[in-house]
């Protein structure tokens, strides 16, 4: 299943933005290009990564804030403030909430986790 392998790279994805940017304050983040950029590959990679769920992962997976990945990986794209707030929002907001939620659905629903079925 291509659920499992997915879901582990969002994972590996989010445990990499959260080592680039803990104990970073958001001013310290903005200045520092190669961390900004790094996290924004990494976000990038997960946010892609959630869009191109199955459907039915995604359905098994409703409290990800599906819509504001949609929209902050939107502003991802687009250069200047926007940008970056967008992954200060991401790394502070939405990765731990995303990588929470999975640990619990990792528990009811441990089928979407499992490679080998």
């Amino acid at each position: 299943m291509i659920t499992a392998p997915m879901l582990n790279l969002i994972q590996e994805s989010g445990e990499a933005i959260l080592v680039l940017t803990d104990a970073v304050e958001e001013s310290e983040f903005l200045r520092s290009r190669l961390t900004r950029e790094e996290a924004r590959r990494q976000l990038v990679t997960l946010a892609d990564t959630l869009e191109h769920l199955p459907g039915e992962a995604r359905q098994a997976l409703p409290e990800i804030d599906w819509d504001g990945w949609r929209s902050t990986r939107t502003l991802m794209d687009t250069p200047g403030t926007q940008r970056d707030e967008a992954l200060w929002f991401a790394a502070r907001s939405l990765v731990p909430a995303t990588l929470s939620w999975l640990r619990l659905y990792r528990h009811s629903h441990p089928a979407l986790f499992t490679y080998w079925a």
